[in-house]
C-alpha cells in the first residue's frame, strides 16, 4: 500500500516536458462497431494480474463490442513509461494515476473531462479528489487510509475508555498517559516521527503545510508548532524513543502483537498483518485537535484526451471503479479497498473481525489530510521535516528553533 504515497519526481519531469492540452482525436459511443480500448496499470502489477483479468472479462461479457487491451507495469518505472507516452502522445486510452500524481498530469491539459459520472457511486471525499474546479478527470479504483489501532485488554485493565470517532488530541494524551507502564515495558501510544504524520498532524491543528499555490511552507505557524509538539513530545514519554528501537523495521508491528503497545497510529494495511491475537484489538477513526483529518491514499483511472473512443473508455473506467463485479474480486483477494458507497457491497469486508468496528475505515473518509504536491525535491522534502522533527524529539534542537529553519530549508528546495 504504501507505493500509492506519491509518484512525485516522475510527475515533476512530467511537468517539465511543457505538455500542452491535446486535441481530442474523436469519440466512439462503444456502440455498433467493436473497439478496443487499451488499458495501462501498475495497480495489479506484483500478484493482482489475474483479478484484474477476472474483472476484465466481466466487462467484455456485459460490453460484447469492448475489448480490453491491458499493459501491466511495476509501479517503480510505471511513471517513467507514462511520461514517455504522453509527450509521443501514444497514451493508453485509460490509464492508472494516483492522487500524489493526478494534480500535475490533469494540469498538463492530457486528460479528458468524464460526462454523466454517477457521483453516488462513490465516497465522496475520495471522488473529489480527482475533480478539478467541477470537472471530473478520474474516478477511484482503491484507496487506504491510517486508523487508530487499540488494545482493549490494556483499556480494560487501566480502567480506561475505548476511543471513539469523537476523541482529539487531548483525549489521546490523557488515555497514554494512564495507559503507559514503564516498568512493565508497556507503552501507551507510538505514532511515527516522521513526515507523513507531520503533514496530517499540521492538518489536524488547523493549519496547512504548504500554502495555498504550492509555492512555499506554510507550517511556520501555531499549527505547524502544535503540530512539531504533538509528534516529538510523546518520545520517550508515552511512547518509546528511537534508542528503544522505535523507527526500526517491524518495532512497532512487533510491539503491538506482543501486547505491549496500547495505541498504534497505523494504515489498514497492517491489519491482515496483526491477524487474530491472544487479547482482543480493534480500530477507530484516529483523533485530531482543531479538527479531523485523516491520511488517505488513493488510486484512480483516468481516460486520455487523446482517445478515439471515449464513451467506451469511460465506460470501461465506470466499470474498474464501481462495478460489484469489481468489488466483489477485490474484497475476495484482499486487493485493496474499492471507494465505492454501498454498505452492502462491502458486507463481506464489514463483517469481517478482527477488527470488529472496520465502520472506522470508511468513517475516517469524511475528513481526508490532503497530501501536498511537493514538486521535483520530494524526497529531499520530507527527509528533511523528518530529520527536523527528530533533532526536536531528542532534545537537541527545540520547536521554536527547529520549525522556522525547516521552513526556510522547504522553500529552498521547493523553488530548486
Amino acid at each position: 500500500m504504501k507505493k500509492t504515497l506519491i509518484a512525485t519526481a516522475s510527475v515533476a519531469a512530467l511537468a517539465a516536458v511543457g505538455l500542452t492540452g491535446c486535441t481530442s482525436a474523436g469519440d466512439d459511443s462503444g456502440d455498433g462497431d467493436a473497439v478496443t480500448v487499451t488499458y495501462s496499470n501498475f495497480i495489479s502489477n506484483g500478484g493482482n494480474e489475474e483479478n484484474l483479468q477476472k474483472i476484465v472479462d466481466a466487462f467484455e461479457e456485459e460490453n460484447p463490442g469492448i475489448t480490453i487491451d491491458v499493459t501491466t507495469s511495476a509501479y517503480a518505472d510505471y511513471f517513467t513509461k507514462l511520461q514517455t507516452d504522453l509527450a509521443a502522445g501514444t497514451s493508453a486510452d485509460v490509464f492508472d494515476v494516483d492522487a500524489g500524481s493526478f494534480a500535475n498530469i490533469q494540469a498538463s491539459g492530457v486528460l479528458a473531462e468524464l460526462s454523466d459520472v454517477d457521483d453516488a457511486a462513490y465516497r465522496t471525499s475520495v471522488l473529489d479528489t480527482y475533480n478539478v474546479d467541477g470537472g471530473q478527470y478520474g474516478l477511484p479504483t482503491s484507496f487506504s487510509n491510517v486508523v487508530l489501532f487499540y488494545n482493549a485488554d490494556l483499556f480494560d485493565a487501566a480502567g480506561v475508555s475505548y476511543p471513539t470517532s469523537d476523541w482529539t488530541w487531548a483525549d489521546e494524551q490523557t488515555a497514554a498517559e494512564k495507559l503507559t507502564d514503564a516498568s512493565a515495558g508497556v507503552w501507551g501510544d507510538y505514532q511515527p516521527i516522521s513526515y507523513y504524520e507531520y503533514y496530517k498532524a499540521v492538518q489536524q491543528a488547523g493549519g496547512d503545510f504548504l500554502n495555498e499555490d504550492g509555492s512555499a511552507a506554510a507550517f511556520d505557524s501555531d499549527a505547524g508548532d502544535a503540530a512539531a509538539d504533538w509528534l516529538a513530545g510523546k518520545s520517550g514519554t508515552v511512547m518509546p524513543t528511537a534508542a528503544d528501537g522505535a523507527g526500526t523495521p517491524d518495532f512497532d508491528l512487533n510491539l503491538f502483537k506482543d501486547g505491549k503497545l496500547a495505541m498504534w497510529h497505523t494504515g489498514i494495511w497492517m491489519i491482515g498483518l496483526v491477524g487474530d491475537l491472544p487479547f482482543t484489538w480493534d480500530i477507530a477513526v484516529e483523533p485530531g485537535d482543531v479538527q479531523q483529518a485523516s491520511a488517505t491514499f488513493s488510486n484512480a483511472v483516468v481516460v486520455s484526451a487523446d482517445s478515439e473512443h471515449k464513451e467506451a473508455a469511460q465506460k470501461w473506467a465506470e466499470y474498474l471503479s464501481s462495478s460489484k463485479e469489481m468489488v466483489d474480486v477485490r474484497l475476495d483477494a484482499g486487493w485493496e479497498l474499492p471507494a465505492v458507497s454501498d454498505d452492502a457491497l462491502l458486507a463481506p469486508y464489514l463483517e469481517k473481525t478482527p477488527p470488529a468496528n472496520r465502520q472506522a475505515v470508511f468513517d475516517s473518509l469524511e475528513n481526508i489530510a490532503v497530501a501536498p504536491e511537493l514538486g521535483a525535491n520530494a524526497q529531499q522534502i520530507q527527509d528533511a521535516v523528518t530529520n527536523a522533527l527528530g533533532e526536536i524529539a531528542a532534545g537537541r534542537a527545540t520547536t521554536e528553533e527547529a520549525i522556522p529553519a525547516l521552513a526556510d530549508e522547504v522553500d529552498g528546495l521547493l523553488k530548486n
